[in-house]
């Protein structure tokens, strides 16, 4: 199987490592001080169980580099960069290949593939002009959700604080338990990380968006950690509001989760935690992730009539950070205390 991991950040280079230290036929792509470090030393894995004494050489090219037909494609980049990559991507995948989308929140193939009221519904926060539904047929997507907590530290190196949850989530966007996914997640389960296939891969979304709503929102204005957010009795109160909106707003279009915000901020609160990947956003300068774990929320509360008043708030304030960063290209720096 030819593999491609179209992203090589934290995820999509931790990734690539371990596929490629399994002995699989993988190529990263990466760009800029990212590729100049794998090209030249490899990945460095940092981590308790995840981690590596020696660094893995991958092999690596730039964008338009790759020497297509692909069998599997890991799409790893953020999910407001996957629209300009669209139409690169699909003529990189072969005629039965697959495209794999790993990214954090709700994906624009959402009322797709499955029975809903809604079916058909364009989401035009995460797909305003179409391009994505247009780009890419639905019997080459492969939906999934990435549980693993990593940094990217520096160019070629990821920290990767291992966790009992730590697993890739991959489904079918019709919900049906296929070969090729099966296969997929057995090729990620050898190589090292728990791959899983899901017969409800929207519910794992949902899952992991309570979390990366409140989390990544309220870390990104305030500079905090899960763990700090949770600590602090105001933004404590406020992560408990965020939960329960967002909830809602899954329960409207037929997802109802087994959740209770109180205990998930509770156990933030006793456990320690990275940046969350917005917050490495801010401090680093980039666009943030916003649109896809905050915004879509908003448009589907909008849509099914649901109130999500301390959301819309929250966005409000990380949404102007996000024109900031975006528009000014301002970036806020952690002071370092001598």
């Amino acid at each position: 199987m030819k593999i491609l991991v179209y992203g090589a950040g934290a995820i999509g280079g931790y990734l690539g490592a371990i596929l490629t230290a399994a002995g699989e036929d993988v190529t990263l792509v990466a760009r800029g001080a990212q590729y100049d470090a794998l090209s030249s030393r490899g990945i460095f894995l940092e981590g308790p169980r995840s981690g590596r004494p020696d660094p893995i050489k991958v092999r690596v090219c730039k964008p338009g580099e790759e020497k297509a037909p692909y069998d599997v494609i890991f799409v790893t980049l953020k999910s407001q960069q996957i629209a300009a990559a669209a139409q690169h991507l699909r003529g990189l995948v072969a005629k039965d290949g697959v495209l794999v989308f790993p990214q954090n929140g709700i994906p624009w193939w959402y009322f797709d593939g499955i029975d809903s009221r809604y079916r058909g519904t364009p989401l035009k926060t995460l797909d305003p002009d179409g391009v994505l539904a247009r780009t890419f047929e639905s019997h080459m997507i492969i939906g999934g959700t990435a549980l693993k907590p990593a940094d990217l530290v520096e160019p070629g190196r990821i920290r990767l604080p291992d966790a009992d949850t730590d697993a890739l989530v991959i489904g079918e966007i019709d919900n049906r338990i296929t070969p090729r996914v099966q296969e997929i997640a057995a090729m990620t389960t050898h190589a090292g990380w728990n791959g899983k296939v899901s017969d409800d891969v929207r519910k794992v979304k949902w899952t992991k968006l309570v979390g990366n709503a409140v989390w990544n929102s309220l870390g990104a204005i305030t500079q905090s950690t899960a763990r700090e957010v949770a600590e602090f009795p105001q933004t404590r109160l406020l992560a408990v509001a965020l939960m329960r909106e967002v909830m809602a707003v899954a329960a409207s279009v037929g997802t109802v989760l087994d959740a209770d915000p109180e205990a998930i901020v509770s156990g933030a609160a006793k456990r320690a935690s990275l940046p969350t990947s917005t917050l490495q956003d801010v401090r680093g300068g980039r666009p943030l992730e916003m649109d896809a774990i905050v915004n879509v929320v908003l448009e589907l509360g909008q849509i099914t009539g649901v109130a999500t008043p301390s959301l819309q708030v929250v966005a409000a304030c990380v949404n102007l950070l996000n024109q900031r960063i975006s528009v000014d290209g301002v970036a806020i720096k952690p002071v370092k205390r001598r």
